[in-house]
C-alpha cells in the first residue's frame, strides 16, 4: 500500500523543526524576490523531488530523452553527484564515470547523440550549454536532472516525482523523515507524478491518492510504474553476450548488488521471479572499495549454482571501472535496465503536454512552425502539440 516504506524517527522531530525553519526561510526569500529565479529563452524542464533519493528520477528523465531526441536536440544537465571534477563539464562517450557521475555516464552511453553535461551551479550550466561551446544555437530544450530545489533557475515545466511507497503527505522533514523541504513545496510543481506504483493498483486507490495529494487546479497528476527489460552483461568480454529474459531466472540463485537510495522495491519485484535472492546493499552512489570487491567475490563464490549477479545500470557504470573482480564475477555480472510506463492511458497526454510546451517556446523556426500550420479542413482549431494546454487533472471530484 502507499506509504508502506516510510519510517519516522520521532525522537528527531525537534531537529526537523529547526531544519524546516531554515529551508522555509530560504524559500520565502525566493518567493518575495530577495533571491532571484532566472528564466531562460530556451525551454527548460526540471525533474526532481522533495525527498532524499529513490523516486525514479533517472528513468523519468530517460523517458523524456526518448520522447524528444529524434524530434529535436536535447541537452541533459545534471549536478554529477560524487564526481571527482569541478565546475562545468560536457560529457562524451569517452569521459570516465568518476569525472561526471554514474547517472550522467549512464545517460550519455544510452543516448550518445544527446548532449549531457554536469554542473553543480545550474545557471552557469545552462549558460554554457547555450553558448557556442556546446553548439548551443542548436539545442532546443534542456532537461534538468534533480533540480526541484535549485530555485535559481525558473523552469518552464517543473515536474515533481513522488514515490508511491513514500508519499510525501505521510512523510516528515529531515532528519526525522526524508523530506528535503516542507510539504507545501509541492505547490511549485506543474506536473506531479506518483512513481513506482503497483501494476494492479485499483481505481479506488487512484482516487484516494489523488484526493490526499490535494493539488491545485493548475497542477496535473500522473501515475507511473516500473518495467524491467532483459538483463545484459556488464562486461563485453563475458562468455555469454546475450541478453537474458527475467523469465529465465526462475531456477537461479541471485546475488542482488545495489548502491541506490531505495533498493527494497527492486528486491520485492524480483523475489517472485527467481529461486532465491541474496542482497548486497550499499549506500546511494557508493564508490566500491577493494574491501567491497573482496566481499563481492567471496559472496558470489559461496552462492550455490546456478547463480548470477544482478545489479542496476547505475551501479554497473561504477563497477566497470573497479579492479579486483574475479573472473567468475565478471562473467556473471548483469545489469537490469528499467523503464517507466504511464498508467490510466496517460502517456499520450503527458507526451503531448511536453512537446507542446517546447514547440510553443522554441526559438527553432522548424519546431515553432508546427504551431502555426494552417489547419486542414475538418480539424479543430486547437493543435494538441502546440496549444500549451495542460492535460486534465485527475481529481477525486471528477471521479
Amino acid at each position: 500500500m502507499e506509504g508502506d516504506f516510510i519510517k519516522i524517527n520521532e525522537w528527531l522531530r525537534p531537529l526537523s523543526w529547526l531544519y524546516g525553519l531554515g529551508v522555509g526561510f530560504r524559500n520565502f526569500l525566493f518567493d518575495v524576490g530577495v533571491l532571484k529565479s532566472r528564466a531562460y529563452k530556451v525551454p527548460v524542464i526540471s525533474v526532481g523531488n522533495i525527498t532524499v533519493g529513490g523516486t525514479g528520477k533517472t528513468p523519468h528523465v530517460e523517458h523524456l530523452v526518448r520522447l524528444l531526441h529524434d524530434k529535436m536536440r536535447v541537452a541533459v544537465l545534471s549536478r554529477g553527484y560524487k564526481r571527482k571534477s569541478n565546475g562545468f563539464m560536457l560529457a562524451t562517450t569517452d569521459t570516465p564515470v568518476e569525472m561526471i557521475g554514474d547517472e550522467p555516464f549512464q545517460m550519455k552511453h544510452k543516448f550518445p547523440n544527446a548532449t549531457v553535461a554536469v554542473d553543480k551551479k545550474r545557471t552557469r550550466g545552462i549558460e554554457r550549454l547555450t553558448s557556442d561551446e556546446a553548439g548551443g544555437q542548436d539545442i532546443d530544450t534542456i532537461l534538468l536532472d534533480d533540480a526541484f530545489q535549485h530555485r535559481y533557475v525558473k523552469p518552464g515545466i517543473n515536474i515533481l516525482l513522488v514515490d508511491y511507497h513514500r508519499l510525501i503527505i505521510y512523510d516528515k522533514l529531515l532528519p526525522a523523515g526524508r523530506l528535503r523541504e516542507p510539504l507545501k513545496g509541492k505547490n511549485r510543481a506543474d506536473i506531479v507524478i506518483v512513481t513506482k506504483c503497483p501494476k494492479e493498483l485499483k481505481p479506488m486507490e487512484y482516487r484516494v491518492i489523488t484526493r490526499a495529494m490535494n493539488l491545485f487546479p493548475y497542477q496535473t497528476l500522473f501515475f507511473t510504474t516500473l518495467d524491467y527489460e532483459p538483463l545484459h552483461p556488464v562486461f563485453k568480454d563475458a562468455k555469454s553476450s546475450r541478453h537474458v529474459e527475467l523469465s529465465q531466472l526462475f531456477s537461479e540463485n541471485i546475488l542482488l548488488l545495489t548502491g541506490i537510495a531505495s533498493p527494497r522495491q527492486l528486491q520485492e519485484d524480483l523475489n517472485p521471479l527467481v529461486k532465491s535472492i541474496t542482497p548486497m546493499t550499499f549506500a546511494d552512489h557508493h564508490a566500491f572499495s577493494h574491501k567491497d570487491i573482496q566481499r563481492l567475490n567471496a559472496a558470489f563464490e559461496a552462492l550455490p549454482s546456478p547463480k548470477r549477479i544482478v545489479t542496476t545500470e547505475k551501479d554497473a557504470a561504477r563497477l566497470t571501472r573497479v579492479e579486483g573482480l574475479s573472473e567468475q564475477v565478471r562473467q556473471n555480472l548483469y545489469a537490469l535496465p528499467v523503464r517507466i510506463s504511464f498508467m490510466l492511458d496517460q502517456e499520450e497526454t503527458f507526451n503531448q503536454s511536453i512537446i507542446g510546451y517546447i514547440r510553443k517556446n522554441s526559438k527553432n523556426s522548424i519546431l515553432a512552425k508546427d504551431c502555426h500550420k494552417p489547419k486542414a479542413a475538418g480539424r479543430t482549431a486547437s493543435n494538441s502539440n502546440c496549444d500549451g494546454n495542460k492535460p486534465r487533472t485527475i481529481s477525486f471530484k471528477n471521479n
